[in-house]
């Protein structure tokens, strides 16, 4: 992301966006309610088209619309806040319809593959249930299968936990940490912060649509540069 803006009307959501994420590296944005998180990790699969700047996966610019933009969006994982499951949809199809459709992955293929996934991230059994039937948890876990179906070159995690009840949590951010050292390159924006710690090569600090900090987790945890980040710590940690 380079010199990358954002406008919602009159509010100015990013500001001169300058950011480089490593393949292999997973990326952990942290900040208060309103400070843009959510919109940079949104832009960069174009779900928000920015005003202006320039955003490359894989050194390719970001293309504008049509098929272009399809593959874009096949080749970038989202996994969201409110897990967005096609509620008709039994888990299986869930995670086959992005391969079947948008890659061309024969049927039987796709769903050798999505059960692998399932189980993969603890799901397994609930291979023929509908979305409705799954705890918040498992159905988060499904979205991640879904994500990875795709083979995708990265995945974002829009506050992947933050719908969930407290004990739900853990077991989605476990499989979370398991793709981190797998190798997986992951933009997470969560107010997780012993996440944060454990998993992230580097964490991103905004406020007010800016990047304030980058550092390593443990620089910025232990000792962070700006007031603004010792005060947001100060805040969350004390609790």
């Amino acid at each position: 992301m380079h010199q990358v803006q954002k406008h919602f009307g009159p509010l100015h959501v990013l500001r001169d966006i300058e950011l480089e994420v490593g393949r292999g590296e997973v990326v952990v944005v942290i900040g208060p309610s309103g400070s843009g998180k959510s919109t940079l990790c949104r832009t960069i699969n174009r779900l928000e088209p920015i005003d202006s700047g320039l955003i490359l996966i894989d050194g390719e610019l970001q293309p504008q619309e049509g098929t272009a933009l399809a593959r874009l969006r096949a080749d970038v994982g989202m996994v969201f806040q409110s897990f967005n499951l096609f509620s008709h949809m039994s888990v299986l199809k869930n995670v086959t319809v992005g391969p079947t459709k948008a890659r061309g992955v024969k049927r039987s293929q796709a769903e050798d593959r999505a059960r692998e996934l399932l189980e993969r991230v603890g799901v397994a059994e609930k291979a023929d249930a509908m979305p409705s039937e799954l705890s918040g948890g498992q159905q988060q876990r499904v979205a991640i299968a879904r994500a990875l179906a795709m083979d995708p070159k990265i995945i974002l995690f829009d506050e992947p936990t933050s719908a969930l009840d407290p004990e739900m949590i853990s077991e989605v951010l476990d499989v979370m940490v398991e793709l981190a050292e797998a190798g997986m390159t992951m933009v997470v924006v969560t107010h997780e912060m012993g996440f944060a710690r454990k998993a992230a090569d580097r964490v991103v600090f905004m406020d007010h649509g800016e990047i304030l900090e980058v550092r390593a987790p443990a620089d910025f945890f232990d000792d962070p540069e700006t007031d603004r980040a010792k005060d947001f710590l100060s805040k969350i940690l004390s609790h």
